[in-house]
């Protein structure tokens, strides 16, 4: 199938999802995760209408974007070292993975002198695994109110999570629960309106929009295997 009949799938299996729990397809974007993908093949993916293109490393997407022209929102979806930082607010629209007070202060000092608005996502290590990155789910109200009182040029918009991978994508559930619930908690300790939930990838997306999800990140439901190459 190619890219666009990929992504109609998608959409379609997305709109199943959300009638089976009373929500609007509309509610929940797709995030084309085009990690080690070729700029041709994002460039099939924007055409077809996904929502954001999400790259995981700022070097890999620097050799693609100049190659695509136009386009929706770049995300980065990956983890952020403080030296890449600036950098990456030259390629990226939204930074998804913001999951230490250091980085919201990097950023922040980057954006001031621009008077740049970045909106940001609280990455959260959701089930405490010692290999990935983010913050733990007992931290990220705390790291909310910083991100919210101190860095005036970052929006904090949504948190973002990748459950522990496992054949059965029903196992994600209690993962997506979770994010949601906390998301309603930072909101309500913040004042922030209601945040996006940035969750669910190929294996177990319906799920995702099954417990609230608004982006979904996919990579191979849209692409296929990963390739090498830009």
């Amino acid at each position: 199938m190619s890219i666009a009949a990929n992504v109609a799938a998608a959409r379609e299996r997305i709109a199943a999802a959300c009638a089976r729990v009373g929500r609007r397809p509309d509610e929940v974007r797709i995030v084309a995760a085009s990690k080690m993908q070729p700029a041709a093949a994002i460039a099939e993916a924007i055409a077809a209408g996904v929502d954001a293109i999400g790259e995981n490393r700022v070097q890999e997407a620097a050799g693609k974007r100049t190659l695509v022209a136009g386009g929706p929102p770049w995300h980065l979806i990956g983890p952020l070292q403080r030296n890449k930082a600036k950098v990456a607010l030259e390629l990226f629209d939204v930074v998804e993975t913001v999951d230490r007070a250091e980085l919201a202060d990097r950023l922040e000092a980057l954006l001031a002198p621009p008077d740049r608005l970045l909106p940001v996502l609280i990455e959260v290590n959701i089930d405490a695994e010692p290999q990935k990155s983010g913050v733990l789910p007992a931290h990220a109200d705390e790291l909310a109110i910083h991100v919210v009182s101190r860095c005036s040029h970052l929006a904090l918009v949504g948190v973002m999570a990748v459950p522990p991978w496992h054949p059965d994508p029903e196992r994600s559930r209690p993962y997506f629960a979770a994010l949601r619930e906390l998301a309603a908690r930072i909101a309500a300790r913040t004042g922030s309106a209601p945040l996006e939930l940035s969750m669910g990838m190929s294996e177990d997306f319906e799920v995702a929009v099954g417990e609230g999800a608004t982006t979904v990140r996919l990579g191979r439901v849209l692409f296929g295997e990963r390739v090498t190459g830009t």
